[in-house]
């Protein structure tokens, strides 16, 4: 991973990020529109709005434009304080992984005659990340042996009952529930939202263990070993491999992270190389040995052949 950091402005009004020169906003927005029923962000032309916690206030209302080959961060209902600001940074540098150097990442997929074209058709697509560790969680777990469609359904029900809501010129804005809202449920609160018990279970012991700072998205990030993040993972309930090489991927942006499993993944393989049947996982293990090191981003770049 590179360690673009960029350029940017504090003032009252529109804040600028500077952005790598391998990204292209319209391939991130293309991305973010795979579903109508998302909830958390809505896409209208070429803007992105968002609404974000502001820890000790009310919520602000964020909308993402491009502007110069740059990205320009307005805030809707009010200014926000320079803490508050700069917390909304970090939160679109990390939700459009913008300190990522893809550059040696494009060199080794050009040597694939088919990743080579999905990186040529997608180019400038980043690794669109998860920034918060529950809402991350949640969405893998939500995940589990469903396919996306009804996933995005399902976190829709979650978000609206018991999420908060912002409103804004006739518009609803949603925010992801706090993992203490979510401790204080029973398993048969989210059993009317088409949860399993089991997973409502794990998603609920998730909470508490976050709301009790038995878990956090700094503890884990300060092990910085992959393996050592991902058998920290594994050991929560509810957390296979699938779901830890996920949220690795997805919130941590690591690199190598690796959802081998996914039944996603192995229908982008098939079809990109034209297989008769499924692959084998040790087809696919195969296959990905050129891009050690860069698993998570041909997943991602696979799996956006799939929308």
């Amino acid at each position: 991973m590179g360690g673009y950091q960029g350029s940017v402005t504090l003032q009252a009004g529109p804040i600028y990020l500077a952005t790598p020169p391998e990204f292209d906003f319209e391939q991130c927005l293309a991305y973010l529109t795979r579903s109508a029923d998302e909830c958390l962000h809505q896409v209208e032309g070429q803007a992105v709005f968002k609404a974000l916690p502001v820890e000790g206030g009310r919520p602000t209302l964020c909308k993402l434009t491009e502007d110069a080959g740059r990205l320009q961060l307005s805030f809707l209902n009010g200014q926000p304080d320079k803490l508050a600001q700069e917390a909304a940074m970090d939160y679109v540098r990390q939700w459009f992984d913008l300190q990522t150097d893809l550059s040696v990442f494009y060199r080794i997929a050009a040597q694939d005659k088919v990743l080579g074209l999905l990186t040529q058709t997608y180019y400038g697509l980043r690794l669109i990340g998860i920034p918060d560790l529950f809402e991350a969680l949640c969405w893998a777990i939500i995940g589990q042996q469903i396919n996306v469609a009804f996933a995005y359904i399902v976190k829709r029900r979650f978000v609206e009952a018991f999420g908060e809501r912002l409103d804004y010129q006739e518009m609803s804005h949603w925010l992801f529930p706090e993992p203490k809202v979510v401790a204080g449920l029973r398993i048969d609160d989210l059993r009317p939202l088409q949860f399993s018990a089991r997973k409502a279970e794990y998603i609920i012991g998730l909470a508490q263990l976050l709301a009790q700072g038995e878990l956090s998205q700094d503890k884990l990030q300060q092990l910085h070993d992959f393996e050592q993040m991902q058998a920290a993972l594994v050991q929560l309930r509810g957390i296979g491999r699938w779901t830890a090489n996920y949220v690795l991927m997805r919130c941590f942006r690591h690199p190598r992270a690796f959802p081998i499993d996914d039944v996603g993944l192995h229908n982008a393989v098939r079809l990109a190389y034209q297989l008769q049947d499924k692959p084998a996982i040790e087809e696919i293990q195969t296959l990905f040995e050129p891009w050690a090191g860069w698993e998570a981003y041909a997943t991602f770049y696979l799996w956006r052949a799939l929308i």
